[in-house]
């Protein structure tokens, strides 16, 4: 074999073109290729399946019996073939009969065959068939020999549909020709809003027609040429971006454009052009690799960064191709909703923004860039949405309705005019809400409620004056390490802390310190738990942070230099004993003592909080309450640990509900200590920003609510329609012998109290 990958497939395709550029039938020239690379790899059989109708047929082999060619077939997911084939996955084994896919065929003769290894030929980002060598004695192939594979069957997917040996189409994914029927397809809210726009297709890929290289000299310097394009043009985009004013999305078209520049992936590419390949065939083959590799990846941060890169992949692709003409080049001619299996930041920010009203994404996740670049510019995105180029074709009226988690296709007249009735009753009620701004949370009877606002972001600030919220009750430390492709610096830390208490100017902010770890790890920062089974239960928040001393220490200097001449107030999550508080709390004091010793001007307070979301800590209470400046109740993980149930789990995501009695009765127990204790009760989380979860909150004691800045308006209106004297009174009643189903009393009480609830 020869020494590396490159060269192996080198060889290869070397001997390749001649077979390709020849006048013989494909199925003479599938044969010369199965002779060519078990000649080259010294693999006893090598052998091509191709889908076809469904099923993956044997087309062509060296060393199985020529019998078995168009006889042997496998449904997608049967056997070693079928499981590469379906999960487009590379498989690589000594023993093959060992695997729990293996099937065997005996018409093959592959019985003397130990052996196994397989790449998927890919084509239009899926699996069109298997290519697949064999050796009678057990071993595993070489790392270059799978990547000589790799890249000989992506030459052969460029041979195979030029000769129409392949379903085009792909089972599943026929469509009827201008269907006219309405469809309702449900997704993942990511950016809640409600558009009507005409369905626009991103359309990044590019077909790639010519493999196999002439020249590779002119091929490299053809890659060249685009870097420095693809380079120019996101400096272009870097310095044009308009939002109004700073924030974090900033930050993630600075991570993007490091991307960019990344010397590490030009060299994978022009890796696979000394491999033989033309420039575009180089760039999908890294691009291959990458997809590959997110298919592993389990954390979602990390395949956000992958989801970046594989946008600029398309990005260079399409210079390089000459092949412009994205939907964003082409320009919007209409209001349009944009659909694409994902997008990176850079492309959205090409649109224009005048005609962009939506984005449905098949893909897409709530922490990924292009979810917050989109939350910064206002358009609403429908993640994580199935079928859509199976169920719509370009041109169809979409009806967007993120808050229901669903886009109406083709809507019938009676849609439309429900859409409308909805999005009329929602503007009506946004201007109700607003108006109610600058009226504060106060009860019929004189109970005043504070209400505060959650946030993680330098633009959610501005939440506080659109809202009339009375301050941040939690501001998220973490989003900046998220979003962030590096450790944030102390320095840039500080920044944001500054003008975030800048811009709420008297109001209270309350910085909880970084809950990272466990299921938000980040990719720069590693742990020794990082393959956790249970990560929302594991090595995260506050455990870290006290393992990660550095990393802490880091952010107290931040939040305490940042305040200088202010009120600091700062909290700790997932607090689950007293000694953790005390530890971090000691922590902070240091940090404000080696300040003052530098001569550093310092908060005039910090209060200290910690957050009750670990149930243990409930018991330690008494320990604890003297210690504490306020506390806060973290509802969205107390109640995944009460009732041993993940939250993430589609499959018990409904079945706990927040009026349950359990939950209900837990928070009471808390209200009563920390009233007499006089340290100020909060509760953080989604529980509060629902009306109907709200007002139980208030009858069991909670005076004081953190919630999204979406749901300040509706909490507010429910607020000023309440009695709270009779609600305590109903409360207290209730809760003695609860119904199973609390949920129902509750509104029934509301709607004869004439609360409202909407």
């Amino acid at each position: 074999m020869p020494a590396s990958a490159a060269a192996s497939a080198r060889e290869i395709l070397t001997r390749l073109h001649d077979v390709m550029a020849s006048r013989t039938p494909a199925q003479a020239k599938l044969n010369s290729v199965t002779q060519i690379i078990g000649e080259a790899i010294t693999s006893e059989v090598c052998s091509i399946y191709l889908l076809r109708e469904g099923v993956l047929e044997l087309f062509a082999t060296r060393g199985l019996d020529q019998a078995a060619v168009h006889v042997t077939k496998l449904a997608l997911g049967e056997g070693l073939v079928g499981t590469i084939a379906q999960n487009t996955e590379v498989l690589n084994l000594d023993e093959a009969a060992s695997h729990p896919d293996f099937a065997y065929k005996p018409e093959t003769g592959e019985e003397r065959f130990h052996s196994f290894a397989g790449v998927p030929i890919i084509r239009r980002e899926r699996a069109v068939g298997v290519l697949a060598v064999q050796h009678s004695e057990p071993r595993r192939y070489a790392d270059v020999e799978i990547e000589a594979l790799q890249t000989v069957a992506m030459v052969l997917s460029e041979l195979i549909a030029n000769a129409g040996l392949i379903d085009e189409g792909g089972p599943g994914t026929t469509r009827p020709a201008a269907s006219t029927a309405a469809v309702r397809i449900a997704g993942q809210k990511l950016v809640d809003g409600m558009a009507a726009g005409f369905a626009v297709f991103h359309q990044p890929r590019v077909t790639i027609e010519h493999t196999v290289a002439e020249d590779t000299d002119a091929e490299r310097h053809r890659v060249y040429a685009a870097f420095d394009k693809m380079r120019e043009q996101i400096d272009r985009m870097a310095r044009e971006a308009e939002f109004g004013v700073a924030g974090e999305h900033v930050e993630v078209i600075e991570t993007y454009k490091m991307f960019a520049y990344d010397e590490g992936w030009a060299r994978r590419i022009n890796e696979a052009i000394d491999s033989g390949l033309t420039a575009e065939a180089a760039i999908e083959r890294v691009q291959q690799r990458t997809r590959q590799r997110m298919r592993q990846i389990s954390d979602p941060l990390l395949a956000d960064r992958m989801h970046d890169l594989e946008d600029l992949s398309n990005r260079l692709l399409r210079i390089v191709s000459g092949q412009m003409g994205t939907a964003a080049q082409l320009g919007l001619r209409q209001d349009t909703i944009l659909i694409a299996r994902n997008l990176g930041p850079a492309e959205l920010l090409e649109y224009d923004r005048r005609r962009l009203k939506g984005v449905i994404l098949e893909e897409g996740s709530l922490t990924a860039h292009v979810t917050i670049v989109a939350r910064a510019m206002g358009v609403p995105v429908l993640g994580r949405v199935r079928d859509v180029k199976r169920l719509i074709v370009e041109g169809d009226l979409l009806l967007l309705d993120v808050g229901e988690g669903n886009v109406f296709v083709r809507p019938s007249t009676g849609m439309e005019e429900a859409f409308e009735a909805r999005l009329a009753l929602r503007q009506k009620r946004r201007a109700a809400f607003a108006a109610l701004r600058d009226l504060p949370p106060e009860t019929r009877d004189g109970h005043r409620l504070t209400l505060m606002v959650n946030a993680g972001l330098r633009d959610d600030v501005a939440a506080l004056d659109l809202t009339g919220a009375d301050g941040i009750g939690l501001f998220r430390t973490e989003f900046q390490f998220l979003v962030s492709a590096t450790l944030p610096q102390r320095e840039r830390q500080q920044r944001l802390y500054r003008e975030v208490l800048e811009a709420a100017g008297e109001r209270p902010v309350i910085f909880r310190t970084v809950d990272i770890g466990g299921d938000k790890a980040l990719p720069y920062l590693q742990h020794d738990g990082a393959d956790e089974e249970n990560p929302a239960m594991g090595w995260r928040a506050l455990r870290l942070s006290l393992e990660r001393d550095g990393l802490m220490k880091a952010q107290a200097r931040a939040l305490i230099e940042a305040a200088a001449g202010r009120t600091l107030n700062v909290m700790f999550p997932m607090v689950s004993e007293p000694w953790e508080f005390d530890e971090a709390r000691a922590l902070f004091d240091a940090q404000r003592t080696f300040l003052a010793g530098r001569g550093k001007r310092l908060p005039i307070e910090i209060r200290y909080g910690a957050m009750l979301e670990v149930p243990a800590l409930a018991e330690q209470l008494d320990l604890l309450l003297p210690k504490l400046d306020f506390l806060s109740i973290g509802t969205n993980d107390l109640t995944q640990f009460l009732f041993a149930a993940d939250r993430a789990n589609p499959k018990l995501a409904e079945r706990y509900d927040w009026l349950s009695p359990s939950i209900l009765r837990f928070i009471r127990r808390i209200v009563g200590p920390a009233r007499e204790a006089g340290v100020n009760l909060a509760v953080c989380g989604e529980m509060g920003g629902r009306p109907l979860e709200a007002m139980a909150l208030m009858g069991l004691g909670i005076d004081r609510l953190s919630i999204t800045p979406a749901a300040v308006g509706p909490v507010k209106a429910m607020v000023r329609s309440l009695n709270y004297g009779a609600l305590k009174d109903f409360m207290d009643e209730l809760l003695v012998r609860p119904p199973r189903d609390l949920r129902a009393p509750l509104t029934a009480w509301a709607e004869q109290q004439g609360v409202e609830l909407a």
